[in-house]
């Protein structure tokens, strides 16, 4: 079973900035493309993605204030967070697009916005 590891989820003001960081097995990042999923009012749903050849893709609520990227050598891949609405909100996690069956969940990281 693959495992991933998020963090960098706090509270922030709106309009602000957060970095997020999910540390995944090795190789992975490589071979399978990924994303960041936002979990809010019971639902979770991808909010960017990244290709294994490292095409970049954003829900149309993120895109211009979201960057996803990664660092295949530490096995890491980032969600930059920038211009923090209200909306953004909710505990992030990563994960294969698509799901695969040996793919588990990791903790999340909680991302709090203040008005």
């Amino acid at each position: 079973q693959v495992q991933t590891v998020e963090s960098g989820g706090t509270l922030v003001e709106a309009g602000g900035s957060l970095r997020l960081s999910c540390t995944t097995s090795e190789g992975r990042l490589s071979s399978n493309a990924m994303a960041w999923y936002r979990q809010a009012s019971g639902q979770r749903d991808a909010v960017a993605s990244i290709s294994s050849s490292g095409y970049a893709n954003y829900v149309d609520s993120v895109r211009g204030r979201f960057i996803i990227s990664r660092d295949t050598a530490k096995n890491t891949m980032y969600l930059q967070m920038n211009n923090l609405k209200a909306e953004d909100a909710g505990i992030y996690y990563c994960n294969s697009i698509p799901l695969g069956p040996d793919d588990d969940w990791g903790q999340g990281t909680q991302v709090t916005v203040s008005s």
